[in-house]
């Protein structure tokens, strides 16, 4: 060993015997870590926040209507399950409910009793239908009935009775009818989306069967004094709009009569923003009414839209635009403003002709309501159809269009449906 290894060794040990290690590196240091504070929550006080300021919203709702629901005797035969002993009415209804699952309120006026078998089934003239007529309905998309019309009486005061039970039964609610005078009383609201609805019904008569002396309430008759203060009472309850369904004007005739037109503009001066015509059985024009301040029931400027005749939505009638009906599609908005107060507006409408397909078959005969379109296989058309039938369809779906437009040269219909919108 060198003189130079003794002197190292010699120095380690002085360096143990005094205490000391080899140098190292020292460990890294800890990042240091903040005490925990509390929460704004364990003080027991909420967040520092600003509030925010109240927002505008914007809801849309679309009402359809259709118009007379009637049932002949030549329309039953084929819709009987005699193992089932009941009636099926879906197939007439299978190609235009797709149409009315995009509806928010689908309404129909139901020219017929559902009053049972016992009662006996009939047509003209003096109806009694199925209730099972009333589940179909339901099951299509339908939500209400107007029960105001012509036919109302048909099997007295027991067949306004029975028809209220079926028809509620099946889910449908119905208006223009009533067991009782306080149930006459009753607003009928519906709301969707936010937006409140009121719905009334009168009928210009029945037929000359007379309403039972001790119950005048049983059916609405076309009353402007009555009608002012319904819409009065509906709009005290919160209804946002009023629809009023008018059974009126002069059977087949196209063009509404000036009873219906002054009786219709009345009604809007009244505080009505939607008129539903029916009674002709063919489809009459709409038109928008705008009723001056000076002129108004309400002392304000109104404006309404009326169908003075929805036409035949389902019958055995056929020939001169009795078996042509109409969906008609009132377009809705309803605007909350960040003070709470809200405006409820007609945006437009939407119109869709239909026509009643009939053919025979093992020699009955079989009814569906076809929506009318400009194209083969347009709208759910049965492919099935011949090319002249769906060529006369074309034909009919044009004519009735412009028939529609006779009043309204400028277009009130929407450029947007409801797919087009959200709700706010």
């Amino acid at each position: 060993m060198t003189r130079r290894w003794w002197l190292l060794l010699l120095a380690c040990l002085l360096a143990l015997a005094a205490g000391c290690h080899p140098a190292a590196h020292p460990p890294a240091a800890s990042p240091a870590v903040p005490a925990p504070q509390a929460t704004s929550e364990e003080n027991g006080s909420a967040p520092s926040e600003e509030p925010q300021p109240p927002q505008e919203t914007v809801t849309y709702g679309t009402l359809m209507a259709v118009g007379d629901i009637m049932v002949h005797t030549p329309q039953l035969p084929a819709y009987y399950d005699a193992e089932a002993d009941r009636y099926f009415f879906d197939a007439w209804f299978r190609h235009v409910a797709p149409i009315f699952s995009t509806g928010d309120w689908v309404v129909g006026n139901l020219e017929t009793p559902l009053a049972g078998a016992d009662l006996k089934y009939t047509g003209f003239p003096r109806f009694n239908a199925p209730p099972e007529l009333a589940e179909a309905l339901r099951s299509a998309g339908f939500d209400l009935v107007s029960t105001a019309n012509n036919h109302a009486l048909d099997r007295g005061f027991a067949g306004i009775q029975r028809t209220l039970h079926n028809v509620r039964q099946a889910g449908l609610i119905p208006f223009g009818t009533h067991e009782t005078e306080e149930e006459a009383k009753l607003p009928v609201i519906v709301e969707k989306n936010g937006i409140r609805i009121g719905f009334l019904a009168y009928t210009y008569g029945t037929n000359g069967i007379p309403l039972p002396k001790d119950k005048p309430f049983a059916v609405n008759l076309i009353d402007l004094g009555q009608i002012g203060e319904d819409i009065r009472r509906l709009k005290q309850s919160g209804a946002d709009l009023v629809s009023v369904s008018l059974h009126f004007g002069n059977e087949y005739q196209r063009l509404p009569s000036e009873e219906q037109i002054r009786t219709a503009r009345a009604v809007v001066g009244l505080g009505a923003d939607i008129i539903l015509g029916s009674h002709p059985h063919v489809v009459q024009p709409y038109d928008i009414i705008e009723v001056p301040a000076e002129e108004s029931a309400t002392g304000e400027a109104r404006r309404g839209v009326v169908i003075y005749s929805l036409g035949n939505f389902i019958s055995n009638q056929t020939g001169d635009w009795k078996d042509v009906g109409l969906i008609f599609s009132v377009k809705i908005r309803k605007t909350v403003r960040p003070d709470g107060a809200s405006v409820t507006e007609l945006e437009g409408v939407e119109l869709q002709p239909t026509w009643v397909h009939i053919e025979r078959k093992g020699g009955k005969r079989h009814y569906t309501i076809l929506p009318l379109g400009p194209g083969e296989g347009d709208f759910g058309q049965d492919p099935a159809l011949s090319a002249d039938t769906q060529q006369r369809m074309r034909t009919m779906h044009e004519q009735i269009m412009a028939h529609l437009h006779t009043y309204q040269k400028q277009s009130f219909e929407s450029d947007t449906g409801p797919d087009d919108r959200q709700n706010g």
